[in-house]
């Protein structure tokens, strides 16, 4: 009897995790099943939970902390625990495991690849990337060892953020294609974003038994194709605001600026002995004839200039804004204001000679600046 309570003494352990590894979420005490049926301590630390698995079924979880003496502890943990061992063999498989439930901050996150959906702006598809960083809690221990962990050795944050990464996607698609935020708009309204999916991502990660304690949209950008589509757009966007400003300048000066413009060349040109009017076949006297074909063409354009009418008249429309009436404006800066959403067809609008403030949608000569409505899908 003596020996064999001395080998009985020397399975007695003490149950515990000290926490390491560090990103691990789940970590299986190593002890054996007979290590298990005599062991002497059970401790758990603040932040941590206990679960004892039984032939591949939960049968009891401890949120308590704490140092407990299993020889005297009346925790139902334990007596969970004891009824099984009593009639524990070595055939049966029995096991604890330890649930970290520390607040887990500013973990990194990113699309795998980009988001698609159609600008509900402009109508072209957008693939959009997005990353930024969350942070979570396991808030029902045998729900998430159950749902998702399972009876792992070890279950690590990266495996958890491959879990929340894994079903972004598709609650994010959903939004930027709901929201009605431009391609422009989407930085600017990160934190609307941001909080509008962490709201869906929690019901669907409170059935996993874990929540999102933070979540944040930090950075996005966009994959090559839209990169292009949205050049395309700024290009001819700036050509057109170009041809607007150009409608306003006197006509004179603008032919005076092409004078000057042929003579600066002109001057470059002589200043080149290789390649100047000596390499183009033009002598001096050809140069001089040059100079004064050119001040010919200046006195002729001046005299046409003369007989230009003047520029036509622009139209401008104040715009009415939350109450206020703000303007005027002319038609160019009317079609900047159109292109980056500060006007929208339903904001009211008025001119010199209208009756009443109407949507600029209806007005003919405005309604061409903004994109037609897409059909519904």
């Amino acid at each position: 009897m003596g020996l064999f309570e001395g080998i009985k003494s020397q399975l007695r352990s003490v149950i515990e995790w000290n926490g390491s590894p560090d990103d691990a979420l789940i970590w299986k005490w190593d002890g054996s099943g007979e290590e298990l049926k005599n062991a002497s301590k059970l401790i758990v630390k603040p932040g941590q939970a206990a679960i004892f698995l039984y032939e591949g079924s939960v049968k009891a979880v401890h949120l308590q902390s704490g140092l407990f003496e299993l020889s005297t502890a009346n925790i139902p943990f334990w007596t969970t625990i004891s009824k099984f061992m009593q009639a524990f063999q070595s055939e049966h498989k029995a096991e604890i495991y330890y649930v970290r439930l520390t607040e887990l901050l500013d973990q990194k996150w990113g699309t795998k690849g980009p988001v698609k959906y159609i600008d509900p702006k402009y109508g072209f598809p957008v693939g959009l990337r997005a990353f930024g960083n969350f942070s979570f809690r396991i808030t029902e221990p045998e729900n998430f060892f159950v749902n998702v962990s399972s009876a792992r050795k070890a279950f690590s944050i990266d495996a958890i953020r491959v879990v929340i990464v894994d079903r972004i996607l598709t609650p994010l698609t959903d939004l930027l294609a709901e929201s009605g935020f431009s391609y422009v708009e989407v930085d600017k309204n990160r934190n609307e974003l941001s909080d509008a999916l962490k709201t869906q991502l929690d019901s669907v990660f409170v059935k996993l038994g874990f929540s999102l304690t933070d979540f944040r949209i930090e950075n996005t950008d966009f994959d090559e194709d839209t990169q292009a589509r949205i050049r395309e757009i700024a290009n001819t966007q700036a050509k057109a605001q170009a041809m607007n400003a150009l409608g306003s300048v006197d006509a004179t000066a603008m032919r005076n600026y092409a004078t000057l413009q042929q003579l600066d060349a002109l001057k470059t040109a002589a200043g080149n002995e290789s390649g100047g009017l000596a390499g183009l076949g033009v002598g001096a006297g050809a140069g001089w004839a040059l100079g004064q074909n050119m001040m010919g063409g200046m006195a002729g354009m001046q005299q046409q200039a003369a007989q230009m009418p003047p520029p036509l008249p622009q139209s401008s429309y104040f715009v009415g804004e939350n109450g206020n009436r703000i303007g005027p404006f002319d038609m160019s800066t009317m079609a900047t204001k159109a292109a980056d959403g500060s006007i929208k067809p339903e904001s009211l609008v008025w001119k010199q000679g209208m009756a009443s403030w109407i949507a600029a949608g209806s007005v003919d000569e405005l309604k061409g600046m903004f994109p037609p409505a897409l059909p519904p899908l």
